[in-house]
């Protein structure tokens, strides 16, 4: 239960930091479908940044970091971006 709610958490700030990062706005509902949205981005990020590390550097063991974390979600952010379209901002 704590390691499910810790993983919330750090996919909560890495898709924070993913949309901090890239410039734009996305067409992400406001309130509370937005965050659980930035959640599952942060999340997936952080699924697709272990998939590529461990495709070009590491193993089958290897856990993706805060920057691999990051970076997977702002691909997913861009994919986000091409399928709902940017926002009206």
């Amino acid at each position: 239960m704590i390691s499910a709610i810790g993983t919330v958490i750090v996919g909560l700030i890495v898709g924070i930091i993913a949309r901090f990062l890239l410039p734009g706005k996305e067409a992400i509902p406001a309130g509370l479908t937005g965050i659980l949205l930035t959640i599952v981005v942060g999340i997936g990020g952080a699924f697709l940044g272990t998939f590529i590390g461990g495709a070009l550097w590491g193993g089958e063991n290897y856990a993706a970091g805060w920057i691999m974390s990051i970076i997977g979600a702002v691909i997913l952010l861009l994919l986000l971006r091409l399928v709902l379209g940017k926002g009206n901002a």
